[in-house]
C-alpha cells in the first residue's frame, strides 16, 4: 500500500494514525470491562507498565548518541534525588538538547 506524500496524503496518514491510536486506547478499556480486577491481575497491570519503560530505555543506553546517554544519566539522578517525575523528564530533555547542541 502506498500513499501519496502530498499534504492530502500526509493528512490521511495523520488522521490513520489518530484512529488507530483511539481504537486501541478504548478497546483496551472496553475488553478490560468485562474483567474482574483481581490484587494478581493489578500487580500485572502495574508491572507491565515498567516493564515497557524498561524495554524502550535500555536499548538507547547500549546504542544511543551522547544526548541520549546524557538524558538518562540525569533523568535518573535528578528521579533519585527529587521522587519527582516530571522534573527529571524536564531536565532530561534539557540535558540531550544541550549535549547535542555542544557535540553536534
Amino acid at each position: 500500500m502506498t500513499v501519496e506524500t502530498s499534504t492530502a496524503g500526509i493528512l490521511v496518514i495523520i488522521a490513520l494514525m489518530a484512529l488507530v491510536t483511539v481504537v486501541t486506547r478504548f478497546g483496551g478499556v472496553f475488553a478490560m470491562s468485562f474483567v474482574r480486577i483481581s490484587p494478581r491481575i493489578e500487580s500485572f497491570i502495574n508491572t507491565m507498565a515498567s516493564s515497557v519503560l524498561i524495554a524502550i530505555i535500555v536499548p538507547m543506553a547500549f546504542s544511543g548518541d551522547a544526548g541520549a546517554i546524557a538524558a538518562l544519566a540525569t533523568t535518573a539522578v535528578i528521579m533519585l534525588a527529587t521522587q519527582k517525575t516530571l522534573p527529571a523528564i524536564a531536565v532530561g530533555i534539557a540535558a540531550a538538547g544541550l549535549v547535542r547542541y555542544l557535540v553536534g
